[in-house]
C-alpha cells in the first residue's frame, strides 16, 4: 500500500528520499565495452546469444525485414504513429536555432554558427515492453536538426526478430540503419564502431542500469543525452480532483518499472485517502500488476501539505520527470513551477499524452536532474561554434586593455600576442 505522509510531521529526508540503484554493474559494463572494442561484431553477436538468446549471423535489419514488419502492423496503428510523428515534428520545428552575426562596432565581427552533429545513435529499449514512441521522440529532433546519419540499435527477440511496431515506427520516422543489439554492448558498438555498426558522435535514448552505466563510461568518447534513472511522476492535485483519475495517472508510471516512482502531493486529506483506496482497486486490473504493486509499495508516496503554495514548493524540491498540475486554472501556477521535466496542465491532461502523441518530447531528466537539465530537443543534436574577426585598426584600439587584462592573470605571452601586432 502507498505511504501517506504529512509534510511538517516527518523528516524532510524521508519526504524527499529517492530509491537508489543498489546493484553495481560498473565492472560488468567495463568488461563488455572492452570486449566490443577489441572484438567488434564477434563480441556483439556473442552477447546477443548470451543475453537475448538470439543466435544471429548478421546484425543489421534488412529492408525486407522492415517492410515485412510494416505490413504486419495494423493500419490503424500506422495512422496513429503518423499522427504522433506529425505532432512531434511540428513541436520540435519551433526549437530550431539560427546562427547569428554581430557587427555593430567598426572593424569587429563576432557571431555564432550552428552545425548539426553528423552521426547520431538511437538506443531503443526492448525487453519487457516495446517503445515505438521512443523511436519517434529521439529520431525526429535529430532529423530536424539536420544530422546526416541516424542509426538505431534495439535488442532482438529470441527468434532474431525486432518487434514489428519498433520497425514500423522507424520506417515512418525515416531512420537510416537499424541494428539488432541491446544492452551495454550496443552502447559500446555505437561509441567505438564495429565492422558493421557505425561509430557515432552522440548516443541518445533510455535503457536499463547496464545501458545507463555504459553511457556513463563512454561519455567523452561520444556525447550522450543524459543518464536516465527510473521513471517518475508527481501529481499536484487539489480536493476537487477525481481520485480515480489521480490513481490511474500514478499507475501510468508505476507500471514501467519496479524502481519507478509515483508521488501525489495534495492539500486534501480526503483526496489522499481516496487515491490510496483507488490504487488498491486499480492495481489488480493491470496487465503489469506485479510491477506496479512493487513500485507503489516501495517508492510510492502521498504527501499532504497545508496549502497549494507548500505543495508547489515540495514539487520544486523533488524536481520530477513528469509533473501533472491537476488544479483549476493551471496556467496561474505555471510560473511557480521551477523544476520539472515536462508539465501536464489541468484535469484533462494525463501524462500518457506526452508519452505518445501531444508533441513535446518524452525523453526527460530524471532523479531530480530537472533542477539543471532539460528534455531532449533539437538543441541536443547541434553544436555551436563562435567566431571573431577584428581589423587591424579595431585591434589597435583595444590592444592595451586586452594586454592589461592578460597581465593581471600573469599570462604575459597572452599579452604579448596582442601587443606584438601594434608595435610596428
Amino acid at each position: 500500500m502507498i505511504k501517506i505522509m504529512k509534510y511538517g510531521e516527518i523528516s524532510k529526508e524521508e519526504i524527499f528520499a529517492r530509491q537508489e540503484q543498489t546493484v553495481d554493474v560498473t565492472g560488468i559494463v567495463e568488461d563488455i565495452i572492452a570486449n566490443v572494442r577489441q572484438n567488434g561484431d564477434k563480441a556483439v553477436l556473442e552477447y546477443n546469444l548470451k543475453f537475448d538468446s538470439a543466435d544471429l549471423d548478421t546484425l543489421e535489419v534488412s529492408e525486407e525485414e522492415i517492410q515485412e514488419a510494416f505490413d504486419a502492423v495494423e493500419p490503424r496503428f500506422l495512422d496513429i504513429l503518423r499522427n504522433a510523428a506529425e505532432n512531434i515534428r511540428a513541436f520540435h520545428k519551433k526549437q530550431v536555432r539560427t546562427s547569428f552575426i554581430m557587427n555593430e562596432k567598426a572593424g569587429v565581427v563576432t557571431g555564432q554558427k550552428i552545425t548539426p552533429i553528423e552521426k547520431v545513435g538511437l538506443y531503443v529499449p526492448g525487453g519487457t515492453a516495446a517503445y515505438p514512441s521512443t523511436v519517434l521522440m529521439d529520431s525526429i529532433p535529430a532529423q530536424i536538426a539536420g544530422c546526416k546519419e541516424i542509426v538505431m540499435v534495439t535488442p532482438p527477440s529470441k527468434n532474431g526478430k525486432v518487434n514489428p511496431v519498433i520497425l514500423a515506427a522507424a520506417k515512418i520516422a525515416g531512420v537510416g540503419r537499424i541494428f539488432k543489439v541491446g544492452g551495454a554492448q550496443a552502447v559500446a558498438a555505437l561509441a567505438y564502431g564495429t565492422e558493421t555498426i557505425t561509430k557515432v558522435d552522440k548516443i541518445v535514448g533510455p535503457g536499463n542500469a547496464f545501458v545507463a552505466e555504459a553511457k556513463r563510461q563512454v561519455f567523452g568518447q561520444v556525447s550522450i543525452d543524459m543518464i536516465a534513472g527510473p521513471s517518475e511522476i508527481l501529481v499536484i492535485a487539489d480536493g476537487k480532483s477525481n481520485p480515480k483519475h489521480v490513481a490511474a495517472d500514478l499507475l501510468s508510471q508505476a507500471e514501467h518499472d519496479k524502481m519507478a516512482s509515483a508521488v501525489l502531493v495534495t492539500d486534501s486529506e480526503e483526496l489522499a485517502q481516496a487515491v490510496s483506496d483507488e490504487l488498491e482497486r486499480q492495481i489488480p486490473l493491470l496487465s503489469r500488476a506485479e510491477i506496479a504493486r512493487t513500485s507503489i509499495d516501495n517508492n510510492g508516496k502521498i504527501i499532504i501539505a497545508e496549502n497549494l503554495r507548500d505543495v508547489i514548493d515540495i514539487s520544486n524540491e523533488i524536481a520530477p520527470e513528469h509533473l501533472e498540475l491537476m488544479v483549476d486554472n493551471p496556467f496561474d501556477y505555471l510560473d511557480a513551477i521551477e523544476n520539472a521535466g515536462s508539465i501536464f496542465m489541468g484535469r484533462n491532461c494525463p501524462e500518457a499524452l506526452g508519452d505518445y502523441y501531444a508533441g513535446p518530447n518524452h525523453t526527460l531528466p530524471t532523479s531530480g536532474t530537472a533542477r539543471f537539465s532539460s528534455p531532449l530537443s533539437v538543441d541536443d543534436f547541434v553544436k555551436k561554434s563562435q567566431y571573431t574577426y577584428y581589423t587591424e585598426d579595431a585591434l589597435k584600439a583595444i590592444a592595451d586593455e586586452v594586454a592589461f587584462f592578460a597581465e593581471k592573470e600573469g599570462l604575459t605571452a597572452h599579452a604579448r600576442s596582442v601587443t606584438v601586432r601594434t608595435e610596428d
